[in-house]
């Protein structure tokens, strides 16, 4: 399976409380801290909810 490099690059303060959830499901906790993880689509559809928050590479 193919691995995501996900980085939060904008705050979250303005985004509603599903978007946060999703962010803190990824792992991302606060701005600038980056993990890594595996793509399922799960996965993909919490990371296109979160796309203006984040940065995604692909590993």
């Amino acid at each position: 399976m193919a691995k995501l490099k996900i980085t939060q690059i904008k705050s979250k303060s303005g985004a509603t409380k599903r978007q946060i959830a999703n962010l803190e499901s990824l792992g991302i906790h606060r701005m600038h801290h980056t993990v890594e993880v595996e793509l399922t689509p799960v996965t993909k559809g919490m990371v296109e909810k979160v796309l203006h928050l984040v940065k995604v590479e692909e590993i």
